[in-house]
């Protein structure tokens, strides 16, 4: 399995799992069977307008065909952070080569990019791109600056590998924490786990400034009462959304 390494600016390292061409075919025959089913059921709607007037009817059918083609890479992959439903079933990712958090544009571009890669017939130029390509990315990857990686099976670890036991606020809002662990990718679950168990590794400054940026992100995706993050520092901020994301009971010492 190819993988890639990954160092962030403040010194961490982590390593991303490449997809293989075969994995990603075959999540691609699952949207390709989501795209028929729903395409299926838009002629079937369109019924009436094929009867009434077959050209306008074609016209509408073929507009929303390629509305569905292209929409449904570009709308799964931004809601569900680079995933669509064949991915999320193959445990597939689609990610930013370089660590940072994926883009629109991105997801975009990768998926408009799409016709380019089904030439001349089902996925040959995307395919052959991907087996030459020392990262496995077709075409509309290398426009876009992404990569499609394997997601890992995250463990549960060990409470008392990421420190003394303390008493997590964030479990007092289980919606927000649900919210977090919907949001936060297990990339950026695992980077931050990674950081807490190699905390002692880094010298002061470069600790502060590790978990000052993993508390800055977390903290643009979920939004925790002032009264219980005013008082803690960004590395106890990270402490708790790492027992949230991982769902690790502690309790008030």
């Amino acid at each position: 399995m190819h993988s890639i390494n990954i160092r962030t600016p403040e010194g961490v390292i982590f390593s991303l799992n490449l997809a293989g061409p075969v994995v990603r075919m075959l999540a691609l025959l699952v949207d390709m069977a989501a795209i028929i089913t729903v395409t299926s059921v838009i002629r079937s709607v369109l019924g009436l307008a094929f009867i009434i007037n077959p050209d306008f009817g074609t016209a509408l059918f073929l507009i929303l065909y390629f509305a569905v083609t292209v929409g449904y890479g570009i709308f799964f992959e931004w809601l569900w952070n680079g995933q669509t439903l064949g991915k999320r079933l193959l445990r597939l990712r689609v990610a930013d080569e370089n660590g940072h958090r994926l883009l629109f544009s991105q997801i975009a571009v990768r998926n408009l990019l799409r016709f380019v890669d089904s030439l001349p017939v089902f996925y040959l130029v995307g395919g052959i791109a991907t087996l030459l390509n020392r990262r496995a990315q077709r075409l509309g990857d290398l426009a876009a600056g992404t990569v499609v990686v394997r997601q890992p099976r995250v463990g549960m670890p060990d409470v008392e590998q990421i420190g003394e036991t303390k008493y997590n606020s964030f479990s007092d809002y289980p919606f927000l924490e649900a919210r977090l662990r919907s949001l936060v990718s297990p990339k950026e679950a695992s980077l931050a786990l990674s950081a807490l168990l190699r905390r002692n590794e880094l010298d002061d400054n470069s600790r502060l400034t590790v978990f000052q940026e993993l508390a800055g992100r977390f903290k643009q995706i979920v939004i925790f009462p002032p009264e219980i993050t005013d008082d803690i520092s960004d590395e106890q901020f990270v402490r708790n959304a790492v027992c949230s994301l991982y769902r690790l009971n502690t309790q008030q010492s």
